[in-house]
């Protein structure tokens, strides 16, 4: 079978949605760092204090590491179908790692909003909100994920029933 070349819409299609991506993960590590400065009870305090004197905000920076390694393999997923490779076990990996890291997510929420619940905040609503929206939106792209795991992985498993045949 002759090896066909993906048409260069395709391609920068992938690279605009790597970008995109790329961007998102830019923004939201900016939004970890400067948030904490305008945050109301960190106005006036020093580096020290915000970053070592609140353990939330130790527990965010911690939860934060599955959404950029989601977001990492998001980018060689789309890197593999701009190549063509899409049907392929490395991006059944990929679709697998980012359903666990979405099920890790929502596993570090579940657990802040106990810390929530247990601390003593005055705004609880706006933080239990926060938690529900972010869980929803894992949900959604764990649900997704497992998925299109699942229709590639059987799609790599006809494949390579087709190769031995052949």
């Amino acid at each position: 079978m002759a090896n066909v070349k993906t048409p260069p819409m395709k391609r920068s299609s992938a690279a605009f949605l790597q970008t995109v991506i790329v961007f998102i993960g830019i923004g939201a590590l900016a939004l970890l760092l400067w948030e904490p400065h305008i945050e109301g009870r960190n106005v006036h305090a020093t580096l020290f204090q915000i970053y070592f004197k609140d353990p939330f905000l130790a527990y965010a920076y911690i939860a934060s590491i599955p959404f950029f390694v989601a977001l990492y393999q998001a980018v060689k997923v789309l890197g593999y179908a701009g190549h063509n490779r899409v049907f392929s076990p490395s991006a059944v990996k990929a679709l697998g790692t980012i359903k666990s890291c979405a099920i890790a997510i929502i596993g570090f929420v579940a657990l802040g909003e106990v810390f929530i619940m247990l601390g003593d905040s005055d705004d609880r609503a706006g933080g239990v909100f926060m938690g529900i929206l972010i869980t929803f939106g894992s949900i959604v792209i764990a649900t997704a994920a497992a998925m299109f795991e699942r229709i590639l992985h059987n799609a790599v498993d006809m494949k390579s029933e087709n190769d031995l045949t052949v």
